[in-house]
Protein backbone atom coordinates (compact mmCIF):
# COMPACT_ATOMS: atom_id res chain seq x y z
CA UNK A 1 0.00 0.00 0.00
CA UNK A 2 1.25 3.23 -1.03
CA UNK A 3 1.11 5.73 1.63
CA UNK A 4 2.30 9.09 -0.23
CA UNK A 5 -1.05 8.78 -2.27
CA UNK A 6 -2.79 11.81 -1.80
CA UNK A 7 -6.35 11.41 -0.29
CA UNK A 8 -9.28 10.44 -2.86
CA UNK A 9 -11.46 13.70 -3.38
CA UNK A 10 -14.85 13.48 -1.68
CA UNK A 11 -17.70 13.00 -4.17
CA UNK A 12 -19.71 16.18 -2.16
CA UNK A 13 -17.19 18.32 -2.79
CA UNK A 14 -16.55 17.60 -6.64
CA UNK A 15 -20.26 17.56 -7.23
CA UNK A 16 -20.54 20.81 -5.39
CA UNK A 17 -17.41 22.14 -7.14
CA UNK A 18 -19.18 21.26 -10.50
CA UNK A 19 -22.33 22.92 -9.27
CA UNK A 20 -20.82 26.19 -8.68
CA UNK A 21 -19.08 26.27 -11.55
CA UNK A 22 -22.74 25.98 -13.45
CA UNK A 23 -24.63 28.36 -11.24
CA UNK A 24 -21.93 31.16 -10.03
CA UNK A 25 -24.02 31.07 -6.91
CA UNK A 26 -23.82 29.57 -3.90
CA UNK A 27 -27.64 30.12 -2.65
CA UNK A 28 -28.33 28.05 -6.10
CA UNK A 29 -26.01 25.16 -5.32
CA UNK A 30 -27.27 24.85 -2.16
CA UNK A 31 -31.21 25.03 -3.54
CA UNK A 32 -29.96 21.92 -6.25
CA UNK A 33 -28.01 19.87 -3.64
CA UNK A 34 -30.99 20.26 -1.35
CA UNK A 35 -28.77 21.52 1.69
CA UNK A 36 -28.54 25.16 3.48
CA UNK A 37 -26.22 27.94 2.31
CA UNK A 38 -24.00 27.66 5.63
CA UNK A 39 -23.54 23.97 4.99
CA UNK A 40 -22.32 24.38 1.67
CA UNK A 41 -20.36 27.66 2.49
CA UNK A 42 -18.52 24.96 4.87
CA UNK A 43 -17.72 22.24 1.85
CA UNK A 44 -16.66 25.44 0.02
CA UNK A 45 -14.18 25.92 2.63
CA UNK A 46 -13.41 22.35 3.00
CA UNK A 47 -12.56 22.63 -1.00
CA UNK A 48 -10.46 25.43 -0.60
CA UNK A 49 -8.42 23.95 2.55
CA UNK A 50 -8.09 20.80 0.33
CA UNK A 51 -6.55 22.04 -3.12
CA UNK A 52 -4.46 25.56 -1.51
CA UNK A 53 -7.24 27.91 -4.22
CA UNK A 54 -9.94 30.35 -3.47
CA UNK A 55 -11.31 28.15 -6.81
CA UNK A 56 -14.38 30.65 -6.68
CA UNK A 57 -14.25 34.35 -5.67
CA UNK A 58 -17.16 37.00 -5.29
CA UNK A 59 -17.37 39.61 -8.22
CA UNK A 60 -20.32 41.52 -9.63
CA UNK A 61 -21.53 38.65 -11.73
CA UNK A 62 -21.49 35.85 -9.14
CA UNK A 63 -19.14 33.51 -8.01
CA UNK A 64 -16.01 33.65 -10.61
CA UNK A 65 -14.23 30.33 -10.62
CA UNK A 66 -9.94 30.77 -10.39
CA UNK A 67 -7.54 29.74 -13.24
CA UNK A 68 -7.25 26.38 -10.56
CA UNK A 69 -11.02 26.26 -10.90
CA UNK A 70 -11.01 26.29 -14.54
CA UNK A 71 -8.16 23.55 -14.98
CA UNK A 72 -10.25 21.12 -12.32
CA UNK A 73 -13.51 21.23 -13.98
CA UNK A 74 -12.97 19.02 -16.96
CA UNK A 75 -11.50 15.97 -14.85
CA UNK A 76 -14.31 16.64 -11.98
CA UNK A 77 -16.80 15.93 -14.64
CA UNK A 78 -15.51 13.38 -16.13
CA UNK A 79 -14.99 11.62 -12.65
CA UNK A 80 -18.28 12.02 -11.75
CA UNK A 81 -19.63 10.75 -14.97
CA UNK A 82 -17.62 7.83 -14.35
CA UNK A 83 -19.36 7.85 -10.85
CA UNK A 84 -22.59 7.68 -12.05
CA UNK A 85 -21.82 4.87 -15.06
CA UNK A 86 -20.10 2.97 -11.64
CA UNK A 87 -23.62 3.39 -9.86
CA UNK A 88 -25.68 2.30 -13.33
CA UNK A 89 -23.53 -0.92 -14.26
CA UNK A 90 -25.17 -4.11 -14.48
CA UNK A 91 -28.75 -2.04 -13.30
CA UNK A 92 -30.21 -1.43 -16.52
CA UNK A 93 -30.96 -4.24 -19.32
CA UNK A 94 -33.35 -2.86 -22.19
CA UNK A 95 -34.56 -6.35 -24.14
CA UNK A 96 -34.99 -4.28 -27.65
CA UNK A 97 -31.69 -3.20 -27.84
CA UNK A 98 -29.58 -6.24 -25.58
CA UNK A 99 -27.69 -8.11 -27.58
CA UNK A 100 -26.91 -10.51 -24.88
CA UNK A 101 -27.00 -14.22 -25.23
CA UNK A 102 -28.46 -16.67 -22.21
CA UNK A 103 -28.06 -20.00 -21.63
CA UNK A 104 -30.57 -22.37 -19.96
CA UNK A 105 -29.69 -25.78 -18.44
CA UNK A 106 -33.03 -27.81 -19.37
CA UNK A 107 -34.35 -31.58 -20.67
CA UNK A 108 -34.58 -32.78 -23.59
CA UNK A 109 -38.54 -32.68 -23.23
CA UNK A 110 -38.37 -29.21 -22.13
CA UNK A 111 -36.67 -28.43 -25.63
CA UNK A 112 -39.79 -30.18 -26.90
CA UNK A 113 -41.98 -28.33 -24.71
CA UNK A 114 -41.31 -25.43 -23.03
CA UNK A 115 -38.03 -23.76 -25.80
CA UNK A 116 -40.79 -23.34 -29.01
CA UNK A 117 -43.12 -20.61 -26.99
CA UNK A 118 -39.58 -19.15 -25.25
CA UNK A 119 -37.88 -18.48 -28.13
CA UNK A 120 -40.30 -17.12 -29.68
CA UNK A 121 -41.39 -14.66 -26.44
CA UNK A 122 -37.86 -13.57 -26.57
CA UNK A 123 -37.57 -12.77 -30.52
CA UNK A 124 -40.70 -10.85 -30.21
CA UNK A 125 -39.40 -8.82 -27.37
CA UNK A 126 -35.59 -8.88 -27.95
CA UNK A 127 -34.65 -9.41 -30.89
CA UNK A 128 -31.26 -9.30 -31.01
CA UNK A 129 -30.86 -11.50 -27.68
CA UNK A 130 -29.98 -15.51 -28.47
CA UNK A 131 -30.64 -18.33 -26.42
CA UNK A 132 -28.44 -21.79 -25.98
CA UNK A 133 -30.30 -24.93 -24.72
CA UNK A 134 -27.44 -27.16 -21.90
CA UNK A 135 -28.31 -30.09 -20.62
CA UNK A 136 -28.93 -30.95 -16.98
CA UNK A 137 -26.01 -32.58 -15.40
CA UNK A 138 -23.95 -33.19 -12.45
CA UNK A 139 -21.75 -29.87 -13.59
CA UNK A 140 -25.34 -27.40 -13.22
CA UNK A 141 -24.53 -26.33 -10.10
CA UNK A 142 -21.09 -24.96 -11.37
CA UNK A 143 -21.82 -23.44 -14.44
CA UNK A 144 -24.73 -21.32 -12.62
CA UNK A 145 -22.38 -20.34 -9.89
CA UNK A 146 -19.83 -19.25 -12.55
CA UNK A 147 -22.05 -17.40 -14.89
CA UNK A 148 -21.83 -20.04 -17.24
CA UNK A 149 -25.28 -20.62 -17.58
CA UNK A 150 -28.03 -18.38 -16.40
CA UNK A 151 -31.12 -20.44 -15.53
CA UNK A 152 -31.67 -24.20 -14.93
CA UNK A 153 -35.17 -24.99 -15.31
CA UNK A 154 -36.83 -28.73 -14.40
CA UNK A 155 -36.13 -31.04 -11.72
CA UNK A 156 -33.29 -30.04 -10.09
CA UNK A 157 -33.53 -31.28 -6.55
CA UNK A 158 -29.67 -31.15 -5.68
CA UNK A 159 -29.88 -27.53 -5.82
CA UNK A 160 -29.50 -25.75 -2.87
CA UNK A 161 -27.35 -23.94 -0.88
CA UNK A 162 -26.37 -20.42 -2.79
CA UNK A 163 -29.38 -20.99 -4.79
CA UNK A 164 -33.01 -19.54 -5.63
CA UNK A 165 -36.17 -21.07 -7.32
CA UNK A 166 -39.29 -20.33 -8.61
CA UNK A 167 -41.95 -23.28 -8.54
CA UNK A 168 -43.92 -23.14 -12.17
CA UNK A 169 -45.92 -26.07 -12.40
CA UNK A 170 -46.67 -29.32 -11.03
CA UNK A 171 -46.02 -32.70 -13.41
CA UNK A 172 -47.86 -35.92 -12.78
CA UNK A 173 -47.27 -38.52 -15.23
CA UNK A 174 -49.30 -40.28 -17.74
CA UNK A 175 -49.24 -43.17 -20.75
CA UNK A 176 -49.17 -42.28 -24.29
CA UNK A 177 -50.15 -44.46 -27.03
CA UNK A 178 -51.13 -44.52 -30.75
CA UNK A 179 -54.67 -42.87 -31.06
CA UNK A 180 -55.82 -45.92 -33.09
CA UNK A 181 -54.23 -48.59 -30.66
CA UNK A 182 -55.32 -52.10 -31.65
CA UNK A 183 -56.09 -53.39 -27.83
CA UNK A 184 -56.73 -50.34 -25.63
CA UNK A 185 -59.52 -47.48 -25.34
CA UNK A 186 -59.79 -44.41 -22.97
CA UNK A 187 -58.83 -46.32 -20.16
CA UNK A 188 -55.59 -48.57 -18.90
CA UNK A 189 -55.62 -50.41 -16.40
CA UNK A 190 -52.77 -52.29 -14.43
CA UNK A 191 -53.09 -55.64 -16.31
CA UNK A 192 -53.27 -54.10 -19.72
CA UNK A 193 -50.25 -52.03 -18.62
CA UNK A 194 -48.07 -55.14 -17.98
CA UNK A 195 -49.40 -57.03 -20.65
CA UNK A 196 -48.61 -54.33 -23.45
CA UNK A 197 -45.11 -53.84 -24.73
CA UNK A 198 -43.48 -50.51 -23.83
CA UNK A 199 -40.66 -47.65 -24.80
CA UNK A 200 -38.64 -46.89 -22.18
CA UNK A 201 -37.23 -43.31 -21.72
CA UNK A 202 -33.58 -43.00 -19.92
CA UNK A 203 -33.56 -39.53 -20.25
CA UNK A 204 -34.97 -36.74 -17.59
CA UNK A 205 -34.46 -36.09 -14.12
CA UNK A 206 -37.89 -37.48 -13.11
CA UNK A 207 -36.91 -41.21 -14.52
CA UNK A 208 -35.60 -42.47 -11.04
CA UNK A 209 -38.86 -41.30 -9.50
CA UNK A 210 -41.04 -43.94 -12.40
CA UNK A 211 -38.34 -46.93 -11.73
CA UNK A 212 -38.81 -46.23 -8.23
CA UNK A 213 -42.26 -46.38 -8.55
CA UNK A 214 -42.39 -50.15 -10.72
CA UNK A 215 -39.77 -51.78 -8.57
CA UNK A 216 -41.73 -50.72 -5.13
CA UNK A 217 -44.94 -52.03 -6.24
CA UNK A 218 -43.26 -55.18 -8.67
CA UNK A 219 -44.64 -54.13 -11.73
CA UNK A 220 -43.62 -56.12 -14.71
CA UNK A 221 -42.86 -54.09 -17.74
CA UNK A 222 -42.03 -55.42 -20.70
CA UNK A 223 -40.27 -52.75 -22.81
CA UNK A 224 -39.31 -53.39 -26.46
CA UNK A 225 -37.23 -50.37 -27.38
CA UNK A 226 -35.13 -48.05 -25.46
CA UNK A 227 -34.51 -44.43 -26.52
CA UNK A 228 -31.92 -41.70 -24.33
CA UNK A 229 -34.80 -39.20 -24.79
CA UNK A 230 -37.36 -38.54 -26.22
CA UNK A 231 -36.62 -37.42 -29.76
CA UNK A 232 -38.71 -39.82 -32.05
CA UNK A 233 -40.85 -40.74 -29.69
CA UNK A 234 -43.44 -38.81 -30.94
CA UNK A 235 -42.76 -40.69 -34.58
CA UNK A 236 -42.53 -44.04 -32.70
CA UNK A 237 -45.79 -44.52 -31.08
CA UNK A 238 -47.64 -42.91 -33.94
CA UNK A 239 -46.52 -46.08 -36.51
CA UNK A 240 -46.51 -49.20 -33.39
CA UNK A 241 -48.82 -50.08 -30.60
CA UNK A 242 -45.82 -49.48 -27.88
CA UNK A 243 -46.72 -47.66 -24.89
CA UNK A 244 -44.75 -44.73 -23.10
CA UNK A 245 -44.99 -43.40 -19.40
CA UNK A 246 -43.78 -40.01 -19.10
CA UNK A 247 -45.04 -36.69 -17.30
CA UNK A 248 -47.77 -35.28 -18.31
CA UNK A 249 -46.63 -31.64 -20.34
CA UNK A 250 -44.40 -33.81 -22.46
CA UNK A 251 -46.76 -36.13 -22.88
CA UNK A 252 -49.69 -33.96 -23.84
CA UNK A 253 -47.18 -31.92 -26.19
CA UNK A 254 -46.60 -35.08 -28.40
CA UNK A 255 -50.28 -35.94 -28.24
CA UNK A 256 -51.17 -32.72 -29.83
CA UNK A 257 -48.05 -32.80 -32.67
CA UNK A 258 -48.53 -36.79 -33.10
CA UNK A 259 -52.10 -37.63 -33.31
CA UNK A 260 -50.94 -39.87 -29.73
CA UNK A 261 -53.79 -40.45 -26.80
CA UNK A 262 -52.89 -39.51 -23.27
CA UNK A 263 -54.58 -42.22 -20.65
CA UNK A 264 -53.93 -41.90 -16.94
CA UNK A 265 -51.11 -44.14 -15.84
CA UNK A 266 -52.45 -47.29 -13.62
CA UNK A 267 -49.01 -46.99 -11.39
CA UNK A 268 -48.71 -44.64 -8.99
CA UNK A 269 -45.55 -42.52 -9.09
CA UNK A 270 -44.10 -40.06 -7.44
CA UNK A 271 -45.18 -36.25 -9.13
CA UNK A 272 -42.65 -33.28 -8.94
CA UNK A 273 -42.57 -29.27 -9.49
CA UNK A 274 -40.79 -28.06 -12.33
CA UNK A 275 -39.04 -25.17 -11.00
CA UNK A 276 -36.46 -22.28 -12.38
CA UNK A 277 -33.35 -21.80 -10.81
CA UNK A 278 -30.32 -19.31 -10.07
CA UNK A 279 -27.51 -18.70 -8.80
CA UNK A 280 -27.57 -16.08 -5.82
CA UNK A 281 -25.01 -14.04 -7.60
CA UNK A 282 -27.00 -13.12 -9.98
CA UNK A 283 -30.35 -12.81 -8.49
CA UNK A 284 -30.47 -8.52 -8.75
CA UNK A 285 -28.60 -8.79 -12.30
CA UNK A 286 -30.77 -7.13 -14.21
CA UNK A 287 -30.87 -9.59 -17.55
CA UNK A 288 -31.05 -12.13 -15.50
CA UNK A 289 -34.50 -10.86 -13.52
CA UNK A 290 -35.90 -9.97 -17.51
CA UNK A 291 -35.11 -14.09 -18.20
CA UNK A 292 -36.90 -15.29 -15.37
CA UNK A 293 -39.99 -12.93 -15.67
CA UNK A 294 -40.16 -14.05 -18.94
CA UNK A 295 -39.95 -17.45 -17.77
CA UNK A 296 -42.96 -17.16 -15.45
CA UNK A 297 -44.96 -15.29 -17.72
CA UNK A 298 -45.18 -17.96 -20.00
CA UNK A 299 -45.05 -21.24 -17.31
CA UNK A 300 -46.17 -20.31 -14.05
CA UNK A 301 -49.28 -21.85 -13.16
CA UNK A 302 -50.56 -20.02 -9.61
CA UNK A 303 -51.24 -23.04 -8.34
CA UNK A 304 -48.19 -24.63 -8.12
CA UNK A 305 -46.61 -22.16 -5.86
CA UNK A 306 -47.13 -23.17 -2.33
CA UNK A 307 -48.60 -20.10 0.18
Amino acid sequence: MLTDDPPLPDTRLLRLLDLLYDTRSVTRAAERLGLSQPTVSIWLGQLRQQYGDPLFVRTPGGMAPTPRADAMIGPVREALDAMRRLGRAGTDFDPATSTRHFRICMTDASHITLLPPWLAHVRALAPSVSLSAARIDASTADALASGEADLAVGLVPWLEAGFYQQALYPQDWVCLVNGRHPRLGDTLDLAAYEAEAHVGIAAGTGAPLLADALQTQAVQRRVLLELPGFLGLGAILSTTDLVATLPRQIGETLARTSGLRVLDCPVAIEGFTVKQHWHARYHHDAGNRWLRGVCAALFLRPQANPP
